[in-house]
């Protein structure tokens, strides 16, 4: 008979390592810096509303984590530069960046105003592009191809892969951000980059909350295969992947996570 094999577990820890995080200041982003300081990580946490960041700050704190806030608008460029410089002067270089940021428009196409459309556009690609840009470029000179340590997590949605009438602006704007998971997956894998994005499906956070409330909303629901909304845990198992060593060798992954909303 012989012997059992010596089951090697994978590896989770994100200790010594440093996160950046946009949209942290409520909702998912707030959720993945909890997530990711439990699992030993150094995070900033980067928005625009400093006094929440700073409550999340000192929650992480408070219960062991490293922490830190930057205000950070993903739309101006020179905000998120500054904010990597105050990341990497008080935390470290983050070699892990989920762009978490974003936006929604809700109405018929024919409603929605070009202001209103190039907002969405505004946070949702230009805000992610320069984010993942400036993580890449910093990554890159620190020595990330010879590391192979560099995890940029892009938020799409399920919106990105499947149309659905009254969100016209974020659908198109999360197809983008799919398309760019897999260009910028492509140009950076021999830097030592992996790129992926994940496609969750509703979960209740501030962006969406009113329209849920509403009869469509709850109609919507009702609708889907399980009748129910996800919860914030959803996406961790994915994103405990993804951002740690476990995940090295995925890059240009689109995980639609979705409790078959879509369906």
């Amino acid at each position: 008979m012989t012997a059992n094999p010596v089951l090697i577990q994978p590896d989770f820890s994100l200790q010594g390592k440093t996160t950046l995080i946009t949209g942290a200041s409520s909702g998912l982003g707030a959720h993945f810096a909890r997530l990711l300081a439990g699992l030993g990580a150094k995070v900033v946490c980067g928005a625009r509303r400093v006094d929440r960041l700073e409550a999340l700050v000192g929650s992480i704190q408070a219960a062991g984590g490293q922490a830190q806030a930057v205000k950070l608008d993903v739309q101006d460029e020179a905000s998120v530069i500054a904010a990597f410089d105050a990341a990497e002067a008080g935390l470290g270089l983050p070699t892990i960046v989920i762009a978490n940021a974003g936006t929604n428009e809700i109405g018929l196409a024919t409603d929605i105003s070009m202001e209103a459309y190039d907002a969405v556009m505004s946070v949702n690609v230009r805000g992610v592009f320069i984010t993942a840009r400036e993580g890449a470029k910093r990554m890159i000179a620190s020595g990330s191809a010879e590391r192979g340590d560099g995890r940029i997590i892009l938020i799409a949605s399920m919106a990105g892969l499947k149309p659905l009438p009254g969100l016209v602006p974020y659908s198109v704007s999360k197809a983008a951000v799919v398309m760019m998971a897999k260009s910028m997956a492509a140009e950076w894998m021999r830097r030592g980059i992996n790129v992926n994005a994940i496609c969750p499906g509703y979960i209740e956070t501030e962006i969406n909350a009113d329209w849920l409330a509403q009869p469509g909303g709850q109609k919507m629901v009702a609708g889907f295969p399980r009748r129910r909304l996800m919860d914030d845990q959803a996406l961790d198992g994915a994103m405990t992947w993804l951002v740690s060593d476990a995940g090295r060798f995925t890059s240009g992954a689109i995980l639609q996570i979705d409790d078959g909303q879509a369906l």
